[in-house]
């Protein structure tokens, strides 16, 4: 049974160190803050990553941007100190930038660096349907990890270390973008008296992926979120900084209406881009979004 080590216990962590541990993998957890770990119910819970590190064969982390990232392989106690002839997967949105800095340590360190950014949100990971972005030297080093990462979804290996890092950018730029064209489009066709639900209905079938928001560009009701506001905000100024030097007006455009609207709900859904363009939803929606269920 291999031993796979879960480093980081946010909802996308939590759900995969579940996964993992009904697949039939021996699972630990760490977090910086040890209640989250505690509360994923499976595993044991380790004090720091390197003692989480020393008790695996594989390693998974997924922790919000480059500093977390950082400071779980290189702060004290951090993975580098226990890695030695370890797999490493790093699926954090962190930027090639950092999968670099990794890279370098890993070798120095002797363990194998993989890296493993993923498209779909929770649901995903309990039906095994991520999209799983694979990023190694060569497509051969993903072996030691490939039963892992098949139990969680669809592996696409895209290139060398960093190339999987960049693309999961493109992907959530371009998932920003469409997020706050359909914003637009719902206040801007609701105002003339359209039915919301048609606005919303036609732009679903233009762009399928809105149909998970639906209750959020609709009726205004964004929580529980699937990927919060001020994540996605992280991740356009990393997309920004990664794409220095192009044309990108639509990327640029997009990260102000989202920083807009993030400063008045930086913990809600996505779908919360629609505070760029209104306030609050009319008192009918505001009504009906509110009444119990």
């Amino acid at each position: 049974m291999t031993k796979v080590a879960v480093l980081g216990t946010g909802r996308m962590g939590r759900a995969i160190a579940r996964r993992l541990q009904a697949g039939g993998f021996q699972v630990s957890v760490w977090d910086r803050t040890r209640s989250k770990a505690e509360a994923v119910g499976v595993g044991l819970v380790a004090d720091s990553p390197a003692a989480a590190t020393r008790e695996a064969e594989v390693v998974i982390t997924m922790v919000t941007g480059p500093s977390a990232v950082r400071q779980v392989y290189f702060g004290p106690g951090g993975v580098f100190e226990a890695a030695s002839r370890k797999t490493i997967i790093e699926m954090s949105t962190a930027g090639p930038r950092v999968v670099q800095e990794l890279a370098a340590a890993a070798r120095q360190n002797g363990a194998k660096l993989i890296e493993a950014p993923v498209m779909g949100s929770v649901p995903a990971v309990n039906s095994g349907t991520l999209v799983v972005l694979a990023g190694a030297p060569r497509v051969e080093d993903l072996e030691p990890a490939r039963p892992i990462l098949e139990q969680l979804g669809e592996i696409q290996y895209v290139g060398d270390l960093g190339s999987a890092a960049a693309l999961k950018l493109v992907a959530n730029s371009f998932l920003a973008i469409v997020s706050a064209g359909a914003a637009e489009l719902m206040a801007a066709g609701t105002l003339h008296g359209l039915d919301p639900d048609k606005v919303f209905w036609v732009l679903a079938r233009v762009a399928p992926g809105l149909k998970a928001r639906e209750a959020g560009f609709v009726k205004h009701v964004h929580e529980p979120a699937m990927f919060a506001m001020r994540d996605m905000l992280k991740d356009l100024d990393l997309g920004l900084s990664l794409y220095s030097g192009s044309t990108v007006p639509l990327t640029s455009l997009t990260r102000e209406l989202f920083a807009k609207a993030e400063s008045q709900a930086p913990v809600e859904d996505i779908s919360a881009i629609v505070r760029a363009y209104s306030p609050s939803p009319p008192p009918e929606r505001q009504n009906e979004a509110s009444s119990p269920r």
